[in-house]
């Protein structure tokens, strides 16, 4: 006879609170299991053209501008560090190069 496995049951705030008490990583009961960095917003100031240029894009691929934004910057700065990994800050990543 096969055993079926056991659901685990769901964990209380004040064990999460307790864990962390004790200097244990409690991130995955938040995240998923991997951190996540704070967003931070910001205030860009675009012309008239380049926001016209950006919501006929936006509207071909059915996604916000702001996804179109923030898809342009990342491959930008992918293509001007390429060597750089996600996550790794310039300093860390001009040293790795060298």
């Amino acid at each position: 006879m096969k055993k079926t496995p056991k659901k685990k049951k769901p964990i209380s705030a004040e064990q999460i609170a307790r864990m962390a008490d004790q200097g244990k990583d409690v991130s995955h009961f938040f995240t998923g299991g991997r951190m996540m960095h704070p967003i931070q917003r910001v205030n860009v100031d675009f012309t008239g053209e380049m926001l016209e240029e950006l919501d006929q894009e936006a509207a071909g691929l059915n996604v916000s501008r702001q996804a179109v934004i923030k898809t342009l910057v990342r491959e930008g700065l992918d293509r001007r560090y390429p060597r750089r990994t996600r996550g790794v800050n310039r300093a860390q990543g001009s040293r790795a190069q060298r």
